[in-house]
């Protein structure tokens, strides 16, 4: 029995030094991590970061003086990203910001601020929301193109916009009948205009018309003798005629160094911190691709350039 027992033991003590040594050969060790394992994760141009695969569905609402750039953005994201898919609805500022806060949409598209939209009682709701400011769009008076005046006061525009001004021979225009394509009250184009072109709100007049889409306010502005409205930089073009406001022509440098006044910074909301895949769509949405490329291409100006900042309230400072 004692040489069945030393025989045991001696067989044992070999397989268990075999072992260690075959341990050591393999370079791994028990109680650390093995670095060959790790690796070096770096963020692509489409925002998939981390090594994993983004995926999810991204509904963004809201103004659609915002919506070109995020449409066109978002196809570019989501042909770099297969399993991520983006949806972008128009519908005003209003609507983005109403749904993003609701939970109806997972990104509200603005031409204002938060504060400007959720005030007195609805005030924490604009606390809830996160502002990513992704452009600046510049917005400029538009009128039918045989309107031959070329340039409009602030005080010349508050009189056409509140209805005290009603023929265009009383700003040395023609003998022809003002028309005014407005927008709706939830637009925030129209606060946007009225805050910084008109510097007062004003009551919807009757004669007006009110049209939520700026595509459709361009094709109005067009095709209606005297017509009168307002556009982002994205939509002019020949078809309508861009008046200079107070002698200042409305174009990207005066509104880089601040001469030319009616503007405001595109927001993209979130209701808290984005979630992975939108927290990576925002980021593309700001990457120099994006800002370099299809900002300036669609008409809008990437924030970088901004000579001046703006706050909620409206003021104006030199960076």
């Amino acid at each position: 029995m004692k040489k069945m027992l030393l025989v045991a033991v001696a067989l044992m003590l070999t397989i268990g030094l075999a072992a260690c040594g075959s341990s050591k050969e393999n370079g791994t060790n028990n109680t650390g991590t093995n670095e060959g394992a790790q690796t070096n994760n770096s963020q692509g141009g489409g925002g998939n970061s981390g090594g994993k695969e983004l995926s999810g569905s991204i509904l963004a609402v809201g103004s659609t003086a915002l919506q070109p750039l995020v449409d066109q953005v978002s196809k570019k994201f989501m042909e770099e990203n297969a399993k991520v898919n983006i949806l972008v609805q128009g519908g005003g500022s209003g609507t983005g910001l109403t749904q993003v806060s609701d939970g109806q949409a997972q990104i509200g598209n603005s031409d204002i601020f938060a504060e400007e939209k959720f005030t007195d009682d609805d005030a924490p709701k604009a606390k809830e929301l996160v502002d990513h400011q992704v452009a600046v769009v510049a917005m400029a008076t538009v009128v039918n193109k045989d309107i031959t005046v070329d340039s409009l006061t602030k005080d010349q525009l508050v009189q056409i916009f509140t209805g005290k001004v009603t023929n265009w021979k009383e700003v040395g225009g023609p003998d022809e009948k003002i028309t005014i394509v407005n927008r709706p009250a939830s637009s925030g184009t129209r606060k946007t205009f009225e805050k910084y072109a008109l510097g007062t709100k004003t009551e919807d007049l009757q004669g007006a018309i009110q049209e939520d889409s700026s595509g459709t306010v361009k094709k109005l502005v067009t095709e209606t003798p005297g017509a009168i409205g307002y556009l982002a930089f994205s939509y002019l073009d020949d078809s309508v005629k861009t008046m200079k406001y107070d002698g200042v022509e409305a174009k990207e440098e005066t509104v880089i160094d601040g001469s030319y006044p009616v503007w405001a910074y595109q927001h993209m909301y979130t209701k808290g911190e984005p979630d992975a895949a939108m927290k990576a769509f925002l980021d593309y949405m700001v990457s120099d691709s994006v800002q370099n490329a299809d900002v300036v291409e669609l008409g809008y100006i990437p924030v970088n350039k901004m000579q001046v900042t703006r706050d909620v309230e409206g003021n104006v400072t030199k960076k």
